[in-house]
């Protein structure tokens, strides 16, 4: 790449690289434009969210005003360096990441304790049942339900070619791959759908979930895609979705990232699957800060503003301002961003 470089790959080449994750099959438009707005201004260099062209248009609705306030964000001292790129998720096959809860209240006793409301990270389940547009699939009102009424569905496949659409467009910057141990036959097939187009990505993300074979079918992948066109992203997914229970849930992404790099597999390794405010301490205490390239925050970056976003911005006029709460809300997230980043 001639000339400068953009902010989201120097990122990743000087070991600073941040993603936001938004959620592969969630789809809470109201909460997407906040989040991706407040995590945009405070310094981001990617928003990884699902292959919705609704979501992906409300992701860009949001960028185009993080840089109306651009320079009400720096006059705070927050580093917003220009848009962050624009990820979507795709799966190769059955994953936890592309699921919904369902289940049917009428069968509910009505002296349930309804510990699966209680549990819901984004408060997607009510009387009526799940609403999906809330729900990203993590599985923990299954796990709770005292009469086991709750299921769960897969979400429709997406097409790898009604993405590389909106990459044509310039609305997409990367694609993000999830797979698993096992898959390598449907990987296979799916990466022959990406092949033809995979030059036109600014990055390419291979995410798998932790396994005791998951190096070796990560060195099996390789072999497969090789040779690349577009820089390569590995995503170690520690214990998906679990950022917001507690610090120890960061233990698996790192310790995953470690078997990695012992491998010296070809690309950049970021963290995800568990990752919270403990995650930058313990990747410290271990000497790993400069080991990896970055980190993806999912649920504990959204829970820890959650409280101070807006289910609903209109701006005035000009576009130039937005409620007070979203620049708290930008406060906190810069002060995770730059926690990895080291900006002070």
């Amino acid at each position: 790449m001639e000339g400068l470089l953009e902010h989201p790959l120097e990122s990743l080449r000087t070991q600073k690289w941040f993603k936001l994750i938004c959620g592969a099959s969630f789809q809470d438009l109201e909460v997407i434009r906040s989040l991706s707005l407040v995590y945009a201004l405070a310094g981001v260099d990617c928003l990884d969210v699902a292959a919705d062209p609704a979501v992906i248009e409300a992701v860009r609705e949001s960028l185009e005003l993080a840089e109306v306030l651009a320079d009400q964000a720096r006059e705070r001292g927050y580093s917003y360096t220009g848009k962050p790129w624009l990820m979507v998720s795709l799966n190769d096959g059955e994953d936890i990441h592309f699921r919904k809860a369902s289940f049917n209240p009428q069968n509910c006793p009505a002296d349930c304790g309804r510990p699966c409301e209680r549990i819901c990270p984004v408060n997607a389940i009510n009387s009526d049942g799940v609403v999906k547009d809330k729900c990203y699939g993590c599985g923990r009102c299954i796990a709770v339900c005292p009469l086991n009424l709750i299921d769960s569905q897969s979400q429709p496949y997406v097409e790898p070619d009604l993405i590389f659409e909106q990459v044509e467009k310039g609305y997409v910057q990367a694609i993000e791959i999830h797979t698993q141990v096992g898959h390598h036959l449907r990987f296979a097939e799916f990466w022959e759908k990406i092949r033809p187009n995979h030059a036109r990505l600014k990055l390419l993300a291979i995410s798998c979930q932790e396994h005791p074979d998951a190096i070796s079918y990560l060195q099996q992948i390789y072999q497969q895609i090789s040779p690349l066109e577009c820089p390569l992203l590995w995503q170690t997914d520690g214990r998906p979705m679990s950022g917001d229970i507690g610090k120890g849930t960061t233990h698996a992404a790192i310790a995953y990232a470690q078997r990695l790099r012992a491998v010296n597999l070809p690309g950049y390794i970021q963290l995800a699957g568990g990752t919270n405010g403990y995650t930058v301490e313990k990747l410290k205490s271990l000497g790993m800060r400069h080991q990896i390239s970055g980190v993806a925050y999912g649920s504990y970056a959204r829970s820890i503003v959650d409280d101070l976003l807006p289910r609903k911005i209109e701006p005035d006029g000009n576009r130039k301002w937005v409620p007070e709460s979203i620049w708290q809300a930008v406060k906190i997230a810069h002060d995770l961003v730059a926690e990895f980043k080291q900006i002070h």
